[in-house]
């Protein structure tokens, strides 16, 4: 019903608003063709083709590319910033008229690229992570920003673990995140100082580039985490894809669902299984499929309509075993 809603609105404002609309210099449109067929984008899911959370937003560019009629190409990145820098660059080199990027690589990284993108009237916009200094710069030419606000969520997660789980000070809570990268990096941020603030011990581990393209990877470091540290408490994943594989990491490391707290980011098939079974215990939901189909309606708005960048946040509900039942299906669907 939630998807059908959004469509319906998004359908009401293009039949209302739109056809009034007239541009000299674009062609005629054919009827049936999508009021965005004449838009070209370069499209990034962020992850690898079948990741759980890279394949939702994927899903809603998908989705909206067919409703809209927008010709779109998926470029898969395996979650490296240092890969969707250079991605990046060869996709302004094929001149689409708009770009939706993962923001993760920072404003520093992607600046230069993003300059030259708008200098030859390139649309970009991003998602999941916030590119704040160039959506400043370029909001007047439809850079927008669709996800989560990444720190007051990771500070959001760390703090509702700590009142749910009646954690005390001292306790020690292993924390596995992304510090290292520019922007990305402030969800990991959020949680560590709200864990902090709150008195407990952090134990933190970042995630090498092999765990990031695929969770399973890192098993040997999560059971050498939990093997020298018997103590933990508590433990965070900040990746869609590790949280998802917290089952595997907390039975590879000999632990059953009771023994400790686990905790993590974004919705997937597994982490609903996860938490039916007791493995997983709160889980924050960002709404990754609205991260690919606003993108996708972004990039069209502007080109089409001239609409200047939105600024989205897609919120930070919190999933556990009281409301799993909600969400299940549309998760099983990949929607949510």
């Amino acid at each position: 019903m939630k998807k059908l809603y959004l469509l319906f609105v998004v359908a009401m404002i293009v039949a209302l608003a739109f056809p009034a609309v007239v541009f000299a210099d674009e062609p005629a449109q054919d009827e049936g063709a999508g009021w965005c067929s004449n838009t070209n984008i370069v499209f990034f899911p962020g992850g690898s083709p079948g990741g759980p959370f890279a394949t939702v937003v994927y899903n809603g560019a998908v989705q909206a590319a067919a409703d809209l009629g927008a010709n779109v190409e998926y470029v898969w990145s395996e979650w490296n910033p240092e890969k969707m820098v250079t991605q990046f660059a060869e996709a302004v080199a094929t001149g689409p008229n708009g770009i939706a990027v993962m923001g993760h690589p920072g404003d520093e990284a992607f600046g230069p690229l993003v300059d030259d993108a708008e200098a030859q009237g390139i649309i970009v916009t991003s998602m999941n992570t916030q590119l704040a200094g160039l959506q400043a710069a370029y909001s007047s030419a439809g850079f927008g920003y669709v996800g989560a606000i990444l720190y007051d969520a990771g500070y959001a997660l760390g703090a509702e673990s700590v009142a749910r789980f009646e954690l005390q000070e001292g306790d020690q809570a292993f924390v596995w995140g992304l510090l290292a990268q520019a922007g990305r990096g402030e969800r990991t941020q959020g949680v560590v100082d709200a864990l902090e603030d709150a008195g407990l011990e952090v134990l933190y581990q970042e995630i090498d580039d092999a765990t990031n393209a695929d969770a399973a990877a890192g098993v040997p470091v999560f059971v050498g985490m939990m093997s020298a540290n018997p103590d933990i408490k508590l433990v965070v994943t900040d990746h869609g894809a590790l949280t998802a594989t917290l089952e595997t990491f907390l039975s590879s490391a000999g632990l059953g669902p009771d023994d400790v707290h686990a905790v993590g980011f974004d919705l997937s098939s597994a982490t609903v299984v996860a938490v039916e079974g007791g493995w997983t215990d709160l889980v924050i939901d960002q709404q990754q499929w609205l991260q690919g189909y606003l993108s996708v309606l972004q990039i069209c708005l502007t080109h089409n309509f001239a609409f200047t960048g939105l600024h989205i946040d897609t919120g930070a509900g919190f999933l556990h075993a009281d409301n799993v039942s909600l969400l299940a299906e549309l998760v099983e669907q990949q929607i949510r």
